[in-house]
């Protein structure tokens, strides 16, 4: 037995040194030629054919949806069958997963396949700090005798079933960008078109619209538009536009894109961060008109050489500037390269039709002061305006923090509103408790005497401005009848 032994040792061993003479001194083309041939020597002992589902597909890292959509369908299939799990909490409830060294058979109209979640890990020799990428990938298995069947049949069950199974156990998420990335935590603002104070008649066009969107694919494909809409949110602070955001992803059960520009750096990256949003998603730009100088108009090349002749003379004025500046200075000059162009190519350009079934929305303090361009019908299709507090958003409020449908000082409230200005944040703060014992008549005597002064101060106003008109009205006055004078002494 031992002979048998050394004599096999020593065959495999010649074996193993003629491959490697023939690797090196074969030509390549007799080396491809024997890999093919050793290959298809392998698949006759090896009937099984394999196919991956990568998590990140592209140079972009988009996120392949195959594999979300794979992974609720293993998900909610592979927990009785695995010894090895992993556990997440989704809407406050266990959720168990196969663990990546688990293998799951499946079968379905009598064909089995096995799916396993497995890892590339990423071979790094240059000295990094940052951890190594690694590659997650669904791995399927079957025989090559069911290809047909697995890849026309089974496939589309499975992604059928996990996407009910997805959106029926979603949950959504609020992304926002840092280093041309998106970073996500769990989406669980309360607000809803209920608590939401405004005007009844504008929030029924709101969810109107929202119902006609969500049902629209055929129509957008139709009309040859992508699956999109703009809204621009506009008003005082402290109006609820952030709060009608998270109410309009509440209601159509959408994940939150919040892009901070002021991360952004060139107008490629904003690019790649819009190939990395997915459907059914809201993207939001909040205080666009704080985020970037966007308001200005596009110059004509008569303004632009005047510009230049201007700074010509400003050159040395400008360089001694530059030397006094700080680095720190310097450095937030540079935070953002992003330009109108580059945005009005992110919201309605060639890239932007990718992922469909989104909403875009700005919000905004001062609507006037951005650029046409950036707001016309379009682009921005609904321009809402979220303005100061009216009786029908302090009933909500009143609902809301103080469990009440009438009362009788809401009489009182109602005359107050119609005479002075207050945005909802303010109201809602009157009717918050600040102690246990406070009455609901006490709440609402605090915000009728916050009315009252809001209505003195600017009545006030009005009479303090009012004396300065009339003093100017004076003064001009007096100086045309000494112009007049002098006209006469002269003639």
């Amino acid at each position: 037995m031992g002979e048998i032994w050394d004599l096999t040792g020593s065959k495999l061993a010649s074996i193993l040194f003629i491959w490697a003479m023939v690797q090196k001194f074969c030509p390549y083309q007799i080396h491809d030629f024997i890999k093919k041939i050793s290959n298809k020597l392998a698949s006759l002992f090896d009937p099984y054919v394999e196919v991956r589902f990568f998590e990140y597909i592209g140079d972009f890292k988009k996120i392949n949806e195959a594999f979300s959509v794979i992974d609720h369908y293993l998900t909610s299939k592979s927990t009785n069958q695995s010894k090895k799990l992993q556990g997440e909490f989704v809407k406050n409830s266990l959720v168990l997963k196969t663990d990546e060294r688990e293998e799951f058979h499946d079968e379905f109209e009598g064909i089995k396949v096995v799916w396993s979640l497995r890892k590339i890990v990423s071979q790094t020799k240059s000295v990094s700090f940052r951890p190594p990428k690694d590659k997650r990938y669904y791995n399927l298995m079957f025989h090559r005798g069911h290809r047909d069947f697995v890849t026309k049949s089974y496939l589309n069950h499975v992604l059928e079933q996990g996407k009910n199974i997805g959106l029926s156990k979603r949950q959504r998420k609020l992304y926002t960008n840092c280093k041309a990335k998106w970073s996500r935590v769990i989406f669980e603002h309360p607000a809803s078109f209920e608590t939401i104070a405004m005007d009844p008649k504008s929030k029924k066009e709101i969810v109107d619209d929202l119902i006609r969107f969500s049902k629209s694919k055929e129509y957008y494909a139709r009309i040859g538009k992508p699956w999109k809409r703009g809204y621009l949110l506009y008003g005082p602070p402290g109006t609820g536009k952030s709060s009608l955001v998270a109410a309009i992803a509440n209601f159509l059960k959408y994940d939150i894109y919040d892009i901070e520009l002021t991360n952004v750096k060139p107008n490629a990256e904003l690019r790649k961060l819009l190939i990395g949003i997915t459907s059914k998603s809201v993207v939001v730009i909040e205080d666009i008109d704080c985020s970037l100088d966007l308001t200005g108009q596009r110059k004509t090349n008569l303004e632009n050489g005047k510009e230049k002749e201007e700074k010509k003379d400003m050159n040395q004025v400008v360089a001694s500037l530059h030397e006094l500046k700080s680095e720190a200075a310097i450095e937030n000059q540079k935070i953002s390269q992003v330009t109108l162009s580059g945005l009005l190519n992110f919201i309605d350009g060639i890239w932007s039709a990718s992922p469909g079934e989104r909403l875009i929305i700005f919000t905004t303090n001062y609507a006037e002061r951005l650029n046409h361009a950036l707001i016309r019908r379009g682009r921005m299709d609904m321009h809402i305006e979220l303005s100061y507090c009216g009786f029908d958003g302090f009933k909500i409020l009143a609902m809301n923090y103080l469990n009440l449908e009438s009362h009788f000082l809401f009489e009182t409230i109602r005359s107050l509103l119609e005479e002075t200005n207050m945005i909802p944040a303010d109201v809602a703060e009157n009717l918050m408790p600040k102690v246990t014992n406070e009455d609901v008549e006490t709440l609402l005597e605090r915000l009728i005497q916050a009315l009252r002064s809001r209505k003195e101060e600017a009545e006030k106003k009005e009479g303090t401005s009012g004396e300065d008109t009339s003093k100017e009205e004076a003064k001009d006055a007096e100086d045309k009848e000494f112009e007049e004078e002098i006209e006469n002494v002269k003639s």
